[in-house]
């Protein structure tokens, strides 16, 4: 049996409290399936640093100078989960066969990704972690999270049901998804376009280790809310719909207010008229905003900016363009003697 190279893909965002158990358990995990001839001993752990203001990066940094199986990418800025997950898959795909991305709190249950390993050996290039129930969940959450992919089914965006990020793709499965180059990139309803041969897997998710939930409801609304309009043009034609049969009911009314003053029963007021007033410019309103939001999205496409921008990669350590590579290596050899001498202390 060959032995691929595995890299697990873990986006961090102020992941302090829980990063030490987190690596921890992944690493040993990651021996178990090196000992069992799995996975090849190349094999590493990437934590992507999506711009911590805490002590997050030190954390990586630190273990990636002790450990040779884990590795560090620093991003720039605060770029957002789905974009930091990208820029480890990119990353990761240069030296590995396949990848696994899971989140950094591991609710996603890290027992499961033998199983996945075991699916790629069969040959499946996508491999879904799916929960099997939402016990764990408020029931906010859990209605508001069905709802969505219910939604999202009736739009024609064909997801996997309960599946959130916690999957394996192969190389070639993350060099086809490079080739999107949209901004709004919605993992969950893209991934599923790539059409390789995939397959599921269920599992029960936990309770976080530590820390507190990097999605509030405000980001899982504007999440949501991002896939809906990244996939379908379904609410558009929602509006033109609606418009069409607002158009139409009005000429009823008018219809009917004329017959009532033919027969002389119609009373002054203006009850009816500020309704119709509030009605049909809250209808238009709502149309414009809706056509605002994918005119700008179109906006942001056009502008062609890059997703993410690399500060640090310790897994392809290459030299930045504007630095001669004695000055570049005076800097991580400062750097590394730092935070040796900060752990030592």
């Amino acid at each position: 049996m060959n032995e691929p190279v595995l890299t697990i893909v873990v986006p961090c965002f102020n992941e302090e409290e829980v990063l030490p158990d987190t690596i921890s358990e992944l690493h040993q995990m990651l021996l178990q399936l090196i000992n069992e001839r799995l996975i090849s001993k190349r094999s590493k752990l990437l934590f992507v640093d999506d711009g911590s203001k805490d002590e997050t990066w030190n954390l990586i940094y630190k273990e990636g100078l002790r450990n040779e199986f884990v590795r560090g990418l620093k991003l720039s800025r605060n770029v957002g989960h789905q974009n930091a997950l990208l820029a480890g898959l990119f990353s990761a795909k240069k030296n590995s066969d396949c990848m696994i991305s899971i989140d950094a709190d591991l609710q996603d249950d890290i027992g499961v990704i033998r199983d996945f390993i075991m699916k790629f050996h069969e040959g499946y290039e996508i491999v879904y972690g799916v929960r099997k129930r939402r016990d764990t969940d408020t029931f906010f959450k859990r209605s508001t999270a069905e709802g969505f992919y219910k939604v999202m089914k009736k739009l024609g965006v064909d997801l996997v049901y309960n599946h959130a990020d916690f999957r394996l793709m192969s190389k070639r499965a993350v060099r086809e998804l490079e080739n999107f180059d949209e901004v709004n990139l919605f993992l969950r309803g893209i991934v599923p376009l790539l059409g390789f041969r995939s397959t599921e897997i269920y599992y029960d998710r936990k309770e976080r280790l530590a820390g507190e939930s990097k999605y509030p409801l405000k980001k899982m609304l504007a999440f949501a809310f991002d896939g809906i309009t990244s996939f379908s043009i379904t609410p558009i034609r929602f509006v033109l719909i609606l418009g069409f049969a607002s158009f139409f009911v009005s000429l009823l009314f008018g219809m009917y207010f004329l017959v009532l003053k033919f027969f002389g029963t119609t009373q002054t007021g203006w009850t009816s008229l500020i309704t119709s007033i509030w009605l049909i410019g809250g209808l238009q309103l709502i149309a414009i905003g809706l056509i605002g939001e994918y005119i700008g999205k179109i906006y942001k496409e056009t502008k062609h900016r890059p997703k993410f921008i690399v500060e640090m990669d310790m897994l392809n350590l290459g030299l930045p363009k504007t630095e001669s590579p004695s000055l570049y290596e005076k800097r991580q050899e400062h750097k590394e003697a730092q935070i040796i001498s900060e752990t030592n202390g």
